[in-house]
């Protein structure tokens, strides 16, 4: 990407503008204001790379397109690949720093797994990211193009925020991002295919709540308050209960086996971390099903991940079935999640945090 000097200024990137957006700065350019729809169409219907492609746009738009913007799009830096086929993408921002995506295939479905930030605020206890500290929020365009420049987009069924970073802390470019990839004149995605995962960061969950129609994902983890703040340091200023009685005041479903979603309705769901003798007790899953009761969700139990330093262990299967099997009987729909890219860094912030420590090196 163009880099900017004093004497010139940063390109303009469009990826991430509204076809509103797109209209006005055709105009500012002289150009006519429909070229902005134009523009909407190839960078969102076709996802070119270069504005040679644009070949309805006349050769003076193009070369005065090309002389002060940028699309906004860049290829993966380096890449993973695991034996069971998911593949871990890093990407290099504007400002240097490092951030990771994961594609995940199974069967028929293909899901995106996108960062939001660059390193994280939050400083969750069995997170690397956290570890990093916080450098940068991603705009926009470095968002949506983890997906626009992955070379398996085509085969993309789902896209989750639960990459590097608290999408909430970064709510305003994460709902932009969302706008893109759900509206008529963007990449025009249901927003069942969408769900953002976050610790529960309130004003920003809200906004989402009222401005957004894609899937929600907590980042639980504990039940009880004093052991979830051992874990995640946010539970001081979010306390799960008053995030759970937000929550309340939304509808939801719970999509089952065999079941359809109701039409235009979320879902929720709560992310669960299973860790050895700190959240797998028979008290825990009675604090889980206290905690959630009579609110339509679904639970998904999360094998650990090991990272460097940590005292945090995971559990065995049969701990996993036996919480799953609990949950299930006391009717919250609970299932756990298949681990993948076990061989490639899986936990997220391993392979940017590498990669950050080489650069840091030279």
């Amino acid at each position: 990407m163009t880099q900017s000097t004093a004497d010139t200024p940063a390109p303009s990137v469009l990826l991430g503008l509204t076809v509103e957006e797109l209209k006005q700065l055709a105009s500012s350019l002289g150009l006519p204001a429909f070229v902005g729809k134009q523009l909407a169409q190839w960078i969102y219907g076709k996802c070119v790379t270069d504005f040679s492609q644009m070949t309805n746009l006349s050769l003076k738009a193009r070369e005065k397109l090309a002389a002060t913007c940028c699309i906004g799009a860049h290829a993966p830096a380096e890449e993973m690949r695991s034996v069971d086929g998911t593949v871990k993408y890093l990407y290099r921002t504007r400002d240097g720093h490092f951030i990771e995506s994961v594609y995940i295939p199974d069967g028929d479905r293909a899901t995106l797994c996108v960062s939001s930030q660059v390193g994280c605020k939050m400083g969750c206890a069995f997170c690397m990211t956290g570890r990093q500290g916080f450098s940068a929020s991603l705009d926009a365009a470095e968002i949506l193009n983890q997906i626009y420049a992955l070379p398996e987009r085509e085969r993309l069924t789902n896209v989750v925020f639960m990459g590097q970073g608290e999408p909430f802390d970064n709510v305003e470019a994460v709902l932009r991002a969302t706008q893109v990839l759900t509206a008529d004149w963007g990449f025009a995605w249901s927003p069942k295919r969408i769900t953002v995962s976050t610790v529960g960061l309130r004003r920003g969950l809200r906004r989402f709540l009222d401005e957004s129609k894609c899937h929600l994902a907590i980042s639980l983890h504990h039940p009880l308050h004093e052991g979830r703040a051992a874990l995640m340091p946010a539970e001081r200023a979010f306390p799960i209960r008053e995030v759970v009685d937000l929550l309340r005041q939304y509808d939801f479903c719970t999509r089952r086996r065999g079941a359809a979603d109701t039409p235009h309705q979320r879902r929720l769901s709560f992310e669960y971390i299973v860790f050895a003798g700190v959240n797998d007790s028979r008290e825990h899953a009675r604090a889980l099903v206290e905690l959630l009761d009579g609110l339509d969700c679904r639970i998904n139990l999360i094998r650990f991940h090991d990272i460097p330093a940590t005292p945090l262990r995971g559990v065995d299967d049969a701990a996993m079935l036996r919480l799953r099997d609990f949950l299930t009987a006391h009717g919250i729909f609970t299932t756990i999640r298949a681990s993948r890219g076990q061989d490639i860094f899986a936990a997220c912030g391993l392979l940017s945090t590498k990669k950050q420590e080489e650069m840091n090196r030279k």
